[in-house]
């Protein structure tokens, strides 16, 4: 009788650590990351910005700071300056200026509720961040480049701007794991634009714009057999996320740009650290076409 006891004892003990391990999550589980839809991850998104209430009240931003340039390649060099954000609904501008750079004195683009202007570093020539731009107008058009620092965020404004989005799993974004949106906007695009948003915050820390060129065809078999596509990658990271009024935004923001070309390559970074934030100031509306200012 008492081999049974232990016996029934023993069985009622494992089958009660057995419940336990299910119900704390040992064992193998399907991990929550997996199961949250698109919507899902933009309304937790939005929710890390601010309560629909305190993001209803904001009508108009502007953010400034200071910013450093950096040219990794093909020549090396940097140059501090200063950066302002401004936007309006869903008009928006970002200008950079920068000292002693006779070369490289400002970087400015911005969308006037119609038109994406971007402008020239130097009569006729643009940089190659602005030449970027310029090819690709959606990334300024849909508010895209700012991320939640802009009122300009589609994410604030989807039934007008009306972007397909497409969960891509999870990523890991330095040292945290991030959800990844596939950003398909209305009407197409050649970029391959991908969103990426803390796992644990909500917080979008990261946009990437990919796009990749076919090698051309050669003179004959062997010069197109020599020929190398064409690689563009521009990256957008966000972060020291910090309350300002109602809102928690970031105050670090980094632009860097790689572009792979058959006759070379371009790397440079541009990162801003923001310093003071307004909200619901009147902004001029002709400031948001920087080709007139």
């Amino acid at each position: 009788m008492k081999h049974n006891r232990i016996g029934v004892t023993l069985k009622t003990t494992i089958y009660f650590v057995l419940i336990f391990s299910a119900a704390v999550g040992f064992g193998p589980t399907v991990s929550s990351e997996q199961k949250l839809k698109a919507e899902d991850v933009v309304a937790k998104h939005l929710e890390s910005v601010g309560t629909a209430e305190a993001r209803a009240t904001i009508k108009s931003r502007i953010a400034v700071g200071t910013v450093v340039v950096s040219f990794r390649t093909p020549s090396i060099g940097q140059a501090p300056g200063r950066i302002v954000m401004a936007s309006d609904g869903e008009k928006h501008l970002v200008g950079m200026m920068f000292d002693n750079v006779p070369n490289y004195p400002q970087e400015k683009l911005g969308y006037d509720g119609k038109n994406v202007t971007v402008s020239y570093v130097r009569p006729g020539a643009r940089s190659s961040l602005g030449d970027f731009l310029q090819m690709h107008k959606l990334i300024i058009k849909q508010g895209l480049v700012g991320g939640a620092i802009s009122q300009a965020w589609p994410l604030f404004d989807l039934a007008t701007t009306k972007p397909k989005l497409e969960s891509a799993g999870t990523k890991k974004i330095g040292e945290r794991n991030a959800y990844a949106l596939k950003y398909l906007p209305r009407g197409g695009s050649d970029l391959d634009v991908t969103l990426f948003f803390d796992a644990e915050t909500f917080q979008h820390v990261r946009t990437e714009y990919k796009r990749t060129l076919a090698a051309q065809m050669g003179a004959t078999v062997n010069d197109s057999a020599r020929q190398r596509e064409s690689r563009y990658r521009l990256v957008e990271d966000f972060s020291d996320f910090r309350k300002e009024g109602e809102l928690t935004l970031p105050h670090k923001y980094i632009i860097s740009l790689e572009i792979t070309l058959p006759g070379g390559s371009y790397k440079a970074d541009w990162e801003a650290n923001l310093t003071e934030f307004g909200f619901n100031q009147n902004i001029d509306p002709k400031s948001f076409d920087v080709e007139a200012n």
